[in-house]
């Protein structure tokens, strides 16, 4: 049997394997892993998450998972652009501003196959966001940037970025492949668990 994903689920799954591999680590639970409470995790339909990941859900305990300074500076800019009665993006929202803590590049972050899949969740749920990133830099760099400016200051000490010694770091292209490939390989990953 084949099961066909929508771009969120698929997103959502790709992010919940990334949830599950720190909880099997012992890294976070999935409410420290994913940004939402136990309460939104149980409300995802199940299409949308690994068996195992549902499984470690069930048994997890209602735990405190407040968003520390950073991350609601993060989830307040994402939550201010996200479409209007949008609830998957802001539920995206949330997600997008915990994974922005971890060390790697976001698209990774979130379990995503390319960043490109990135640029089209950005896109289709923070369009207003999304849109002012012309120059292609990379999201996280891009969204602290944002922060920045919206309380009137700047870490970069270039005049331009075109000027800056580390340009390279900020905007140096990445694998553009998209979603059509990646679901593929999650409609595998959902059919072996």
């Amino acid at each position: 049997m084949s099961l066909k994903l929508s771009f969120d689920d698929y997103v959502l799954y790709c992010v919940f394997l990334r949830v599950l591999e720190e909880i099997e680590a012992g890294m976070a639970t999935a409410a420290e892993a994913s940004g939402l409470s136990l309460a939104e995790l149980r409300e995802i339909p199940s299409c949308s998450l690994p068996a195992r990941l549902i499984r470690a859900i069930a048994e997890e305990e209602a735990s405190a998972c407040a968003p520390d300074a950073e991350e609601e500076l993060l989830s307040d800019m994402l939550l201010a652009h996200v479409r209007p009665g949008d609830l998957e993006g802001a539920r995206f929202a949330k997600i997008i501003a915990r994974r922005c803590l971890r060390e790697d590049h976001l698209w990774r972050d979130l379990g995503l196959l390319h960043r490109a899949d990135l640029e089209r969740l950005l896109r289709e749920h923070f369009p207003a966001l999304a849109a002012g990133n012309i120059d292609k830099m990379r999201w996280k760099k891009y969204f602290y940037r944002k922060l920045c400016e919206a309380e009137g200051f700047s870490l970069c000490s270039a005049p331009s970025c075109k000027e800056c010694r580390d340009f390279n770091e900020c905007f140096e292209p990445e694998n553009s492949e998209g979603f059509s490939r990646a679901a593929d390989f999650v409609t595998r990953e959902a059919e072996r668990t």
